[in-house]
């Protein structure tokens, strides 16, 4: 059992679990720590823990502590000095005519429909797509932090994406999106330029988007957005290359 050094963390504790299959790299065994109790860690608390590489899923806080790989790094994107690419800037100005509302956590038939949608078109086999409405509340609408939901619909009132954000007090964190698999354009591209754009817009130097896999295909795309930073041994570091 180990304790991150903040003094304002000293109540939590810190569990390792047990090894279990990895979601992204196959034949290999994954670990992590998951920090209790869950009632003590509200958004000041959170904001500390994702800075040492913490994660959330629901009321699940949890980083990787697996024993033999340290292929999962914390990525947050440095959005003052975040240059877009051509392509990203051709996609932010042909979905620009999406329009972003944005709520507290709350149950939305029509936003589950999309979610069941989007599991079964881009993660298919992979356990999600079969989401009870109890798990999908449980994964995106259970917070203890401050935390919003942000749909995206075209001008006819089409709904096309929705993202949960939490707001930290150094920047925004990435939660998980889900979009209409469907839909002509890079929908997953354009939330993430969105969000580094909110993040401008109330003077917030970082976006979190998780972890950075090289090696996997499903999180290698983070690197995409630079200059960005990762943690390595307890430093955030901006790599000389991706």
């Amino acid at each position: 059992m180990s304790h991150p050094t903040e003094p304002t963390l000293k109540t939590l504790q810190f569990y390792s679990t047990a090894a279990y299959p990895c979601s992204y790299l196959p034949d290999r065994e994954a670990r992590s720590q998951v920090a209790a109790p869950t009632h003590l860690i509200d958004t000041a608390t959170y904001s500390s823990l994702v800075e040492q590489g913490f994660r959330r899923s629901g009321l699940f806080t949890y980083r990787p502590h697996c024993d033999a790989c340290q292929a999962c790094l914390p990525i947050r994107i440095d959005t003052q000095r975040f240059a877009p690419n051509r392509t990203q800037r051709k996609t932010w100005k042909r979905l620009g005519s999406l329009q972003a509302r944005t709520t507290t956590l709350r149950w939305n038939g029509e936003h589950f429909m999309l979610y069941e949608r989007y599991q079964r078109g881009r993660h298919p086999g992979a356990g999600m797509d079969e989401d009870s409405q109890t798990q999908y509340k449980q994964f995106l609408l259970t917070s203890r932090v401050d935390s919003e939901m942000v749909e995206f619909r075209l001008p006819s009132g089409q709904l096309q994406m929705v993202s949960v954000i939490d707001v930290l007090e150094n920047g925004l964190s990435s939660v998980y999106t889900f979009y209409d698999p469907d839909a002509i354009g890079s929908l997953g591209v354009f939330g993430i330029l969105w969000q580094i754009e909110q993040c401008r817009i109330l003077g917030l130097p970082w976006l979190y988007l998780g972890y950075w896999i090289r090696e996997s295909r499903k999180m290698a795309y983070k690197s995409q957005y630079t200059p960005f930073q990762i943690l390595q041994n307890g430093i955030w570091v901006e790599p000389a290359t991706p």
